[in-house]
């Protein structure tokens, strides 16, 4: 497995030789960017990646590249680090989704804690979304009525209750349940109902478990 690849972005070149550098020394692969618009010619894609970004850098600075990064649909984690902390640019930055915002000099240790916690974040952020694909793909392969069945189920409506909404004869209900059941490979209505909020299927006040 490749290690994870850290993108530098700031165009003060003697710090951006020596975090790359210090990174190199620990493992990690680097790439180096001394301004917004280097990055953006080749944008990273969705290996695992962390982005190490100055706040003030000629052009474009390190904010306005965090909201076209965003367009993108770039989803890397995104850690500032800069000389002009202000109390507004940092909340900024955060609410605009970023990791975390360090100042510089930063502590080797502070760095890399913050880099690797990121990694984990964007990692489980990844399998989550493939898990989210995974259900969305089942899903896809319900038939209309099975849907239909699906949606009355994980509500808890009974068989007799679904019969009467759908016009049709219980027996039907009992094998539509079936198929869904097994084309998501589930064994109780429980799991299903977990599915139907994962897929956003079930209102919050249904108070289904997560």
């Amino acid at each position: 497995m490749l290690a994870p690849v850290i993108h530098i972005v700031d165009d003060d070149a003697s710090f951006r030789t020596a975090i790359g550098e210090l990174l190199s020394a620990c493992g990690y692969r680097v790439s180096l960017n001394e301004s917004a618009q280097q990055l953006l010619k080749t944008p990273p894609g969705d290996e695992a990646a962390c982005i190490l970004l100055d706040v003030q850098m000629t052009g474009v600075n390190g904010p306005q590249l965090q909201d076209q990064l965003a367009e993108l649909g770039c989803r890397l984690p995104v850690v500032f680090i800069s000389g002009h902390a202000d109390i507004p640019t940092t909340v900024q930055t955060i609410k605009a989704g970023a990791e975390d915002f360090l100042t510089k000099p930063v502590l080797k240790d502070r760095l890399l804690d913050v880099i690797e916690r990121a990694l984990v974040r964007y990692e489980e952020r990844r399998e989550r979304d493939g898990r989210i694909a995974a259900l969305r793909s089942l899903w896809s392969r319900l038939t209309p009525r099975e849907r239909e069945v699906f949606a009355l189920l994980v509500r808890g409506k009974v068989h007799k209750q679904i019969a009467y909404v759908l016009g049709v004869a219980e027996r039907t209900v009992k094998l539509h349940r079936h198929n869904v059941m097994e084309k998501f490979q589930v064994q109780s209505l429980a799991e299903l109902a977990v599915i139907a909020e994962r897929l956003g299927l079930l209102p919050a006040s249904d108070g289904r478990p997560t």
